[in-house]
C-alpha cells in the first residue's frame, strides 16, 4: 500500500517526516510512505504557496500509484485550496482514503460533500511530536493500512457519523462546500479557544438549518482552553448541551476525539 503525505496547511520539518517513516517501517511494514517535498516548503505561514499546496494535493490524489492521502498537519490554509482542488480531482481520486483533522476538516468536509466516500478525521504525522504521539501515528497507520476497527472511536459504528474541529466547521457552514450531514451523528472537538468563542461557534453551528437535521451531537475534548477574564462561568459540555437544547438537536454525550495523542479515528459516513 502506498500513502502520500501532503501538507494543505502548514509545513512539517524533515526530521518529523523521518521519525514518521521510521515508525511506519515498524508499525505498518506493508506501507510505502511517500512524503511529498511540498510538505517542507515555506511561504510565510504556509507549506508553500496556495498554488504549490494545491498542485501537490491534486497530483497525489489523481495518481493511481497512491491508495491514500494523509494530511501532514493542521494549522491554517486548507480552505484557501478548495476552489482550485475540488474541480481538479478525477475518478481516481474518488477511490482513495483521506485522513486528517483540525484545519484539514475543510478538505474532509468538502470531499465528503462531493461524494468522496473514504474520508476520516484522525491523527496526522505532526502528532508524533506530542507526548505519546507515536501511538497516535500508529493508530492512523493502522486505519489507513488495515482499516483496523480497534482504532476507531467507539460510538462511530452506531450510524452515519462525521467529525470536525468546532472552529473549522463553523467557518465551513454556509459555503458551497458545506456537506449534507442529515441523519449523521456530529462529533466536535476544539483546542486553544476561549469558552466564549466555543459558545459563539456552537451558536453558529447549531443555528444552521443543515446541522439541525443531524441525528445528534457528541462533544470531544476541548483542550488548552485559555483562562477568561472574567471567568465565563460555564464549561464546554454545559455550553454544548444548552445550544443542542435550543436547536432541538439530540445531545448524545462525549466522543473520544481531540487535539491530543488519544485522538481516535472517525470515518465519515
Amino acid at each position: 500500500m502506498r500513502i502520500a503525505v501532503v501538507a494543505p496547511s502548514c509545513r512539517i520539518p524533515a526530521e518529523t517526516a523521518d521519525r514518521v517513516r521510521a515508525l511506519a517501517a515498524e508499525a505498518a511494514p506493508e506501507v510505502d510512505l511517500f512524503v511529498h517535498p511540498q510538505c517542507h516548503l515555506s511561504d510565510g505561514h504556509f507549506a508553500g504557496t496556495d498554488a504549490e499546496r494545491a498542485a501537490a494535493f491534486v497530483a497525489c490524489a489523481n495518481d493511481p500509484a497512491f491508495d491514500a492521502l494523509w494530511f501532514a498537519r493542521g494549522g491554517y490554509g486548507a480552505n484557501r485550496l478548495l476552489e482550485a482542488v475540488l474541480p481538479a480531482l478525477g475518478e481516481t481520486a474518488r477511490a482513495k482514503a483521506y485522513l486528517g483533522y483540525s484545519d484539514g476538516g475543510f478538505l474532509l468536509g468538502a470531499l465528503y460533500g462531493a461524494g468522496f466516500a473514504r474520508v476520516a478525521h484522525g491523527p496526522m504525522p505532526q502528532d508524533i511530536a506530542r507526548g505519546g504521539g507515536e501511538a497516535a501515528v500508529a493508530r492512523a497507520l493502522a486505519w489507513l493500512a488495515r482499516r483496523d476497527a480497534s482504532v476507531v472511536e467507539a460510538t462511530a459504528a452506531d450510524g452515519p457519523v462525521a467529525a470536525f474541529n468546532i472552529t473549522i466547521l463553523s467557518q465551513l457552514l454556509g459555503t458551497p462546500w458545506q456537506p449534507d450531514l442529515t441523519g449523521h451523528v456530529l462529533m466536535l472537538e476544539e483546542v486553544s479557544e476561549h469558552m466564549y468563542r466555543i459558545d459563539r461557534h456552537l451558536f453558529h453551528i447549531t443555528s444552521n438549518p443543515g446541522i439541525r437535521r443531524v441525528a445528534g451531537l457528541r462533544l470531544g475534548r476541548c483542550n488548552a482552553v485559555p483562562e477568561n477574564d472574567p471567568d465565563f462561568g460555564r464549561g464546554e459540555e454545559e455550553v454544548a448541551r444548552d445550544w443542542c437544547a435550543r436547536a432541538g438537536i439530540a445531545w448524545l454525550g462525549r466522543a473520544d476525539i481531540g487535539h491530543d495523542a488519544d485522538n481516535k479515528v472517525v470515518p465519515f459516513g
